[in-house]
């Protein structure tokens, strides 16, 4: 049995990764494929799979290691005599690596403390039993330097406030009321808990309601699926609510911008790409559909069938999480009437769906059954104020409602 090297593979435009978490030790053995450490760089998390099956020899590395690509991980003793190194091209690696959670800029944190600061900024934080996701970082990138920990100590103690507030308090022995079990919390979870909380405390958020009478709709996609039947092309509804994102977009540009930093400026995004929540067994993950705009709704309806099998398999790759404009989360599947998105910075807004339903409408002389679907638009209050997301949602409305407006 030989003695092969696992090394950091090449990423393409990543270079300099961090070491969050290490699964495996010396005398463990490991298929092919499994996942050995979880990475950190400034655009995602992702696991490490082993190239071999075998037996772990040496670990070389330790968590919160900056590694760069090529650098020696460790030594494996390889089970199957014909193991040749294995080559894994830039784009096999993207689909065999297990993405976790892209940020769309560079504002991302991670409850399992892989922030963007250097291992001796966050030691240096825990001395303090400073919560990093509090400390704004000035760096490159959004990082975070040993100076903003400082200043934000400084600025408590001037203020009079305290940093207390930073940390959490400790939960009161839930056991001595009855049996009580601890989980861990799953690594979408852990790490996209942090920038959830850090935008609902950082955004203003409002959220408006409204419905759109999807009959007409429906009935187009009934008769669209029997037709396409032979062709094993199926159409949700949310081809069609996307299609009508995007006619509002355009009507609506400030909804399809990002804040620049400061508050003094927009940046209005010329293109349209959606993101898609998607319920996995791991958690939600957002894979995105590009230039959505130049698309038919064939083409949208079977990227979007292929995205949502990717997801729940863990095959998503960096660019199919990256560069949304808008996202939509839809509940419509599992029921709700109405609910508030978090809205998903840099992004100003966020749609969300729920359950349709048949409710009695007055046509002048009569009240007859429509159907009607719910509307919920999350929107950042410094960009978009309650009349234009009412008019957005209006705008919206009137698209699903005539989809001959929406797909000329």
């Amino acid at each position: 049995m030989a003695i092969q090297k696992i090394t950091l593979p090449d990423f393409g435009e990543v270079k300099k990764v961090i070491i969050v978490e290490i699964f495996v030790s010396p005398g463990d053995e490991v298929e092919k494929d499994s996942s050995l450490m979880s990475l950190e760089s400034d655009k995602a998390v992702m696991d490490l799979p082993s190239p071999f099956s075998g037996i772990i020899k040496e670990i070389k590395v330790s968590e919160e290691d900056q590694i760069n690509t090529g650098d020696f991980l460790a030594t494996i003793e390889v089970i199957e005599e014909q193991a040749k190194p294995v080559q894994v091209e830039k784009e096999l690696v993207k689909e065999e690596v297990k993405e976790i959670k892209i940020i769309e800029e560079t504002s991302r944190e991670s409850s399992a403390s892989s922030f963007h600061a250097t291992p001796s900024v966050r030691a240096y934080a825990r001395e303090l039993e400073l919560d990093l996701t509090s400390v704004e970082g000035t760096g490159p990138k959004g990082r975070i330097l040993k100076a903003d920990v400082l200043n934000l100590v400084k600025q408590a103690l001037r203020g009079g406030s305290s940093i207390g507030s930073v940390t959490e308090e400790p939960l009161e022995d839930f056991s001595k009321y009855g049996e009580i079990e601890e989980v861990k919390l799953g690594r979408i979870k852990k790490i996209s808990g942090p920038h959830l909380q850090k935008s609902w405390s950082s955004i203003p958020h409002v959220t408006h309601f409204d419905e759109a009478d999807i009959t007409d709709m429906e009935t187009f996609r009934k008769q669209l699926n029997k037709e396409s039947e032979k062709e094993g092309v199926k159409f949700s509804p949310l081809v069609f609510v996307v299609k009508a994102v995007v006619s509002a977009l355009k009507d609506y540009p400030s909804v399809n911008s990002s804040l620049v930093p400061g508050g003094g400026s927009l940046i209005l995004k010329k293109f349209y790409n959606i993101g898609i929540a998607v319920d996995t067994a791991q958690g939600l993950v957002v894979p995105v559909l590009r230039d959505v705009d130049k698309k038919g709704i064939k083409e949208i309806s079977e990227e979007l069938k292929s995205l949502s099998i990717k997801a729940r398999d863990g095959k998503l790759s960096v660019t199919e999480l990256q560069g949304a404009t808008f996202t939509i989360s839809s509940l419509g599947g599992i029921g709700g009437t109405g609910f508030t998105p978090i809205i998903n910075r840099p992004q100003v807004a966020i749609l969300g769906l729920s359950r349709s339903e048949l409710k009695p409408v007055w046509d002048g002389e009569q009240f007859i059954p429509r159907l009607t679907l719910p509307l919920s638009l999350s929107y950042d209050h410094r960009v978009i104020d309650g009349a234009e997301a009412a008019r957005f949602c209006r705008s919206l409305s009137q698209y699903i409602e005539d989809l001959k407006r929406t797909l000329i």
